[in-house]
């Protein structure tokens, strides 16, 4: 563990107040060894846990405190965390905050992650929107639980698997229809008999338009495409996690 390349991160390319701060981690900069090669964040992957920690104490320095890890189960669980400290990663998929310093954190390989503020720099949030998360109601839950009204918001959409490379059964686009037809321009058949291309990006915009949220940035990733910047667990199966990251200064 001797290098010190430092972590590659992104920076979300929208017009956030300056209180607010937000990071996207990529692949790069890390410890892990293949297959999690090797900016891995991720426990539960299957990696050396010292190399995860050391992953994580490299990005813990460029942050104002530990982020709050959650346990996420593909759920439209949102939580608030007020600067407590937790024992155990709480389970949900999206976690608010509108303490200084506190940062929320989710965790993604495919799965959309989704950072919102709003105008004013007092509230922050960040979701984990897989296809079940987002036809369960993650993006609106997030957007209730911020108290704030949805014009007021703006939203980044960071690095998740892309439309041409996420195949999905009838079910899923059948969940997503039966909350709106509009669902429907989102996706496109496949090759494969019965199957259909997703745009994740697209089914998100739908749902945070659809409840005042139209202020929305990012989307023009595909973390399946780009294997030198991103993990992709459709892609490598076995693969590292990366964080999206916000907190209010």
């Amino acid at each position: 563990m001797s290098d010190k390349t430092p972590p590659a991160f992104l920076l979300p390319d929208w017009p956030a107040p300056a209180s607010v701060k937000a990071l996207q981690t990529t692949r790069n900069g890390g410890v892990s060894n293949a297959p999690y090669a090797n900016f891995n964040l991720g426990l539960h992957t299957g990696d050396d846990p010292m190399s995860v920690q050391e992953n994580r104490t490299r990005l813990v320095a460029h942050l104002p405190n530990e982020p709050v890890w959650l346990e996420q189960v593909h759920s439209a669980e949102a939580i608030v965390i007020s600067g407590e400290h937790f024992s155990r990663p709480p389970r949900a998929d999206a976690a608010i905050c509108r303490v200084p310093g506190q940062v929320c954190t989710i965790m993604t390989a495919d799965c959309l992650p989704v950072l919102f503020c709003d105008q004013a720099g007092s509230v922050v949030a960040a979701a984990h929107a897989g296809w079940r998360g987002l036809a369960a109601g993650v993006l609106e839950n997030t957007l209730n639980a911020m108290r704030t009204d949805p014009a007021n918001i703006l939203v980044w959409l960071g690095p998740a698997i892309g439309a041409n490379a996420f195949e999905v059964g009838d079910e899923v686009r059948t969940a997503f229809l039966a909350a709106s037809p509009d669902a429907a321009g989102a996706f496109f058949p496949a090759a494969t008999q019965g199957k259909y291309h997703a745009d994740l990006y697209a089914l998100a915009r739908q749902r945070l338009n659809a409840v005042g949220a139209t202020r929305i940035f990012g989307g023009e990733y595909c973390a399946f495409s780009e294997p030198e910047r991103f993990f992709s667990y459709r892609r490598d199966g076995a693969t590292g996690r990366m964080a999206s990251l916000i907190w209010l200064e």
